[in-house]
């Protein structure tokens, strides 16, 4: 239907006669023909387009709004011409007119796709309006009821794709074989096309292809994408870089995102394409890109799955990345300062002394901190506990002639730690010197630098980065962190750590099993159980045998 609200009829007649009558019915027409999809106006003209022979019909046929089909054409007659339109359009609604009453070839045109038929010297104006207007509305239903059809196929494709993704994430052990099974899958099932999983580039914003599958003849060759800045940042990918949402382009003849890249895209048979953030919280670990022979292929409801679809691959890849960094050889350290730290804090260093957090430990509802100062008074350290919202208990485990051994817990930094921890990475201390308070933190290697320092900028307001850089870890390092990772429990680990960072294997012990119980908010006998099986699994894990022989036991 065009812009003015004027139907496109398609008369196809051979009789110029009966085309003459057909065009005076419809210009008598005293009740609207249709009423607007659009708007809720009426339609009440109609512009009649008239073609004498089936093949000068069929061209005009895909963008009418009706076809009134005459059944005896040159070159066509009877049914053999109603199959004919029917076969060259869809969704465009065929009512026949001819002079024979025959109601069985009646029948048989509407079985053959025609959505009514009239004959032709009994044909009213009020007849004709009517059998127009319900054979629009039939087709109109008839296409939403195709619509809702491969919709709700689409949408059973795609839950099974996230079912074998999901087992994907269960049966891959590296980012690469989780991501290229993503992209395989996608594209075995013809609904797409191409598909292609690409990360920003922080040393120059282009978005690289990591892996891609389906039918992509060098197109990523050919494009250049980026993430924040100019043209090549308009499309998909770049806004959904940008706004951490999925982003769709419907037609790539008509969208002016796809402006960059249109040709390119159109000579592959790209015609509508989806652009899928990879994220977990707030770090995008990339995004996933789709793209369909067909244009609007992707509703509402389909984007849903595919947004849903890129977190469960961004947990993933959050999972792989914590196992590896237990058995990386390096780790990306940070080295942060904060801004304004609290004033109680620095006054125990203004004369030359020093406070420095070694072990973190993250029980149920806090941060445990273990550390110990140099010439720091036990009593100052009590003191600016209570004078600062950042610690919430202090006990001093130790008390030497330079300094003291202690224990803080503090539920303000618990935020921060919970965010390092989900992406894989540990808090491992602080140093408050010279008027200044620093912390260190370490995450797996190869991730996005400029991510991970707004994530603990994001939980620590404040922060500044000092330094930056890879350090290396001895093999037996990896081992032991592997060996607690994987053989204990939560709890076990939470016990073992408390245990060991407060002195509990120290000689004399600076603290007490019932002590740290208390400090767990646990029973004294529900630690001990939790210890002596912490200390079993790790002495297993390091010392068991197979087949008979002993395992390695160096580190």
């Amino acid at each position: 239907m065009t812009a003015d609200a004027t139907l496109d009829v398609l008369l196809i007649e051979d009789n110029p006669g009966d085309a003459r009558l057909i065009e005076e019915l419809l210009r008598a027409a005293t009740r609207p023909l249709v009423r607007s999809e659009a708007e809720s106006a009426d339609v009440v003209d109609a512009r009649v387009r008239h073609e004498p022979t089936l093949d000068d019909g069929l061209d005009r046929a895909p963008d009418a709004d009706v076809v009134l089909l005459d059944l005896g054409l040159p070159g066509s007659t009877g049914l053999e011409t109603v199959t004919a339109v029917a076969d060259a359009v869809e969704f465009v609604p065929i009512v026949v007119l001819t002079g024979n009453s025959d109601e069985e070839i009646a029948v048989c045109a509407i079985e053959r796709g025609a959505q009514d038929y009239l004959v032709k010297d009994k044909v009213t104006s009020e007849l004709l309006v009517r059998t127009i207007r319900y054979a629009i509305e039939r087709t109109r239903q008839d296409r939403e009821r195709a619509r809702r059809r491969s919709q709700l196929e689409t949408l059973n494709r795609l839950n099974e794709i996230g079912q074998d993704v999901t087992h994907a994430v269960i049966t891959t052990s590296t980012r690469e074989e989780l991501e290229r099974a993503v992209c395989d899958r996608l594209v075995e099932s013809d609904a797409y096309r191409f598909a292609w999983i690409g990360e920003v580039n922080g040393a120059n914003d282009r978005i690289t292809p990591r892996v891609a599958a389906g039918v992509e003849d060098g197109y990523l060759d050919e494009v250049t994408i980026t993430a924040t800045e100019g043209e090549t940042a308009k499309g998909p990918a770049g806004r959904a870089a940008r706004t951490m949402a999925v982003q769709t382009v419907q037609n790539a003849q008509t969208d002016p995102a796809y402006e960059p890249w249109r040709a390119e895209a159109i000579e592959r048979g790209y015609r509508s394409s989806a652009s899928i953030p990879i994220r977990y919280e707030s770090v995008l670990y990339g995004l996933l890109n789709v793209y369909s022979a067909a244009p609007e292929a992707f509703s509402r409801p389909e984007t849903d799955i595919l947004s849903r679809l890129g977190t469960v691959i961004g947990h993933a890849i959050t999972a792989i990345e914590r196992k590896q960094a237990l058995i990386a050889d390096t780790v990306l350290r940070f080295e942060f300062d904060v801004a304004e730290p609290p004033a109680a804090l620095v006054s125990l260093t203004t004369d030359g002394g020093r406070v420095d957090v070694e072990n973190v430990v993250r029980t149920d509802d806090s941060v445990v901190g273990y550390g110990r100062t140099r010439d720091v008074s036990p009593s100052a350290v009590r003191d600016a506990a209570e004078s600062t919202a950042l610690v919430d208990d202090v006990r001093v485990l130790a008390d030497g002639e330079d300094g003291c051994e202690f224990e803080a817990t503090s539920t303000a930094a618990a935020e921060l730690v919970d965010a390092v921890g989900t992406h894989g990475g540990r808090v491992t201390g602080a140093t408050v010197e010279g008027g200044s308070l620093q912390f260190a933190v370490e995450f797996p290697p190869g991730r996005d630098k400029r991510q991970l320092r707004d994530l603990v900028r994001r939980h620590c307001p404040g922060a500044r980065t000092r330094a930056q850089r890879t350090v290396e870890q001895t093999d037996d390092i990896s081992a032991l962190r592997s060996i607690v990772r994987n053989a204990l429990t939560a709890k076990q680990r939470v016990a073992l750590e408390t245990a060991f960072a407060a002195g509990l294997y120290d000689w004399p012990r600076k603290t007490t099993g019932q002590e740290l119980a208390d400090r767990l908010d646990i029973a004294p006998a529900t630690f001990n159980q939790r210890l002596r099986a912490a200390e079993r699994r790790v002495f297993e894990s390091l010392f068991s045998t197979e087949g008979g022989e002993p395992t390695d036991t160096t580190t």
